[in-house]
């Protein structure tokens, strides 16, 4: 039985495959392979030509989350490159000012960036794991820049959506051509975000976190209401920390530790695992119905404990314990929906760009790397064409609150790069780009391939669902599901829209490399909701 349309076949080689949303990025990254790069080099290469090519996704001003498997040592590194709160952030600040809660672009939008963690994280992986020089990772992206590129349809939309937030303030013209977004089929040049990848090639780190750049920056974001300081900038680092993972079924996800919201896809594969999802059908209303009540009850716990674990206790060797999971999946109905989610008491035990890639010696990178929203806060830093993040959004005002704002302190993070390893051997490489449709398409990628064994291109291919978390809870169905579904879930108590057309890049940017242990063969699929593509030798 055909449950969905699967029109591209999966990629498969030996050498070594990167996949990404953007074919001009995963040619880049391929041709680091082919020159002897390992996986973090073309990880490095790809992103930085991410930032050109879709600056409104991703790019310096933004921040990073990596895991890098090491073929040699069978072990998993997880780097959080995602950076910090001005020292002088507090909420009495904002209280005086009238805010009731964080704004993310606009009238104070300044308040919403925290420093960017982008180029530390690149310099931190290439420092551990790299074979070649930055300046050589990035002289593509910075060609690009100067040289141009062709718009695509898909991004061509994106940008067309932000054009209104880029044309606030002057700086914003720097990403915009002759004062607009570029059409589908133009050729763009982005000179001053060039410059300042230049500046970077050529000074690494200490360029742009003590030199000019970070102070223009801090001295842009006080001026839009903003705490950052130079000196926030020269104390950032990236930390290497241990990852964190779960079993489901035959395989063990890992991901990225908080402040990352990883946790809450692995809360979600433990309570999963308790349903037999293969007999009820891969485009069943029985499965959706459990895996999102499983997701509902992830995030309910994710938004009440997730935090920056350097200034906040959070739980989780007891949020991912097997008995906490049997003590949630008891409140799951299999006829009805939750009409009011709950976090749980465990015991003390949206916009972005994802690539994945795999070497021929069978290291791994899987790498994420984000503005948040499109084109982040909306600040472009004059003269440089670098758009600043506005992940402090994501801070809480309620003083009480574990990611509560505080001087320092990271926020919760929705960026969350994955792998998934079998008999202790690397198995996936993956990630689905979105906010919070993240962990909902991390849960959903991996059920197709562990529960139906779809391979990477149909698992990334087929309908999927997205509960919007912070809004109406409602569950978005992407069109071509079958016609009795909605109806079976609307029956259920779910809210239930239809999504089509452009609509469907909600439901989450994802790429996928699997690679067999036992031949170092390769397979990969790409998002077929965006420009993705997976490209190898």
């Amino acid at each position: 039985m055909t449950w969905f349309q699967s029109r591209r076949s999966a990629l498969t080689a030996r050498r070594g495959i990167v996949a990404t949303s953007q074919p001009l990025a995963a040619q880049v990254g391929l041709r680091v392979l082919q020159d002897g790069g390992h996986a973090v080099d073309a990880a490095v290469a790809t992103s930085a030509t991410l930032g050109v090519v879709e600056p409104h996704n991703t790019g310096v001003g933004g921040d990073l989350f990596a895991l890098v498997w090491d073929a040699s040592a069978r072990r998993i590194a997880a780097l959080n490159g995602s950076g910090r709160a001005g020292v002088a952030a507090n909420i009495d600040d904002l209280a005086r000012r009238g805010f009731s809660r964080m704004p993310a672009v606009g009238e104070g939008a300044g308040v919403s960036v925290t420093v960017p963690g982008t180029v530390d994280g690149w310099t931190a992986l290439l420092e551990r794991y790299g074979r070649m020089s930055l300046p050589a990772l990035l002289a593509p992206a910075i060609e690009l820049a100067r040289e141009g590129f062709v718009v695509s349809e898909v991004i061509s939309d994106q940008w067309r959506d932000a054009e209104s937030k880029l044309r606030r303030l002057p700086s914003g013209a720097e990403l915009l051509l002759g004062g607009r977004a570029p059409r589908f089929g133009e050729v763009i040049r982005l000179p001053t975000l060039g410059a300042t990848l230049q500046k970077i090639a050529e000074g690494g780190r200490v360029a742009f976190y003590e030199g000019g750049l970070a102070s223009r920056a801090a001295a842009y974001v006080r001026q839009h209401g903003g705490w950052l300081s130079k000196e926030d900038f020269a104390a950032h680092h990236s930390t290497w920390e241990d990852p964190i993972s779960t079993e489901y079924r035959n395989a063990t996800i890992w991901e990225c530790p908080p402040n990352g919201q990883g946790l809450a896809a692995l809360i979600a594969f433990n309570i999963a695992e308790g349903f037999d999802l293969s007999a009820m059908g891969p485009q069943s209303a029985d499965r959706y119905h459990h895996l999102v009540e499983s997701m509902r009850l992830a995030f309910a716990d994710a938004f009440q404990y997730l935090a920056d674990p350097a200034q906040t206790d959070v739980p989780v060797q007891g949020l991912l314990s097997k008995g906490y999971a049997r003590h949630r999946r008891a409140s799951i109905d299999a006829g009805r929906a939750m009409a009011e989610v709950e976090f749980g008491e465990p015991g003390a035990a949206g916009d972005t760009v994802y690539l994945t890639v795999v070497d021929g010696e069978g290291n791994a990178c899987s790498l994420i790397n984000s503005l948040y929203e499109d084109f982040g806060s909306g600040l472009v830093v004059p003269g440089t064409g670098m758009a600043l993040q506005n992940r402090g959004a994501n801070f809480s005002l309620d003083p009480g609150h574990p990611n509560a704002l505080a001087g320092g302190k990271r926020p919760y993070h929705t960026i969350m790069p994955a792998l998934a390893t079998s008999g202790g051997e690397l198995w996936l490489c993956f990630g689905v780009m979105g906010g919070f449709q993240q962990p909902q398409g991390h849960l959903q990628v991996v059920s197709n391939m562990v529960d139906f064994g779809m391979d990477p291109q149909k698992a990334l291919d087929a309908l999927r669902f997205r509960i919007d978390v912070t809004g109406s809870g409602e569950v978005g169905l992407e069109a071509g599901v079958p016609p009795e579904l909605p109806r079976a879930l609307e029956a259920r108590g779910h809210r239930i829209r239809i999504f089509d057309g452009y609509e469907c890049a909600l439901f989450g940017g994802g790429q996928v490399i699997a690679r067999d242990p036992w031949s170092g063969a390769l397979v990969a699929g790409s998002e077929p909701r965006a420009d993705g593509a997976a490209v190898g030798w």
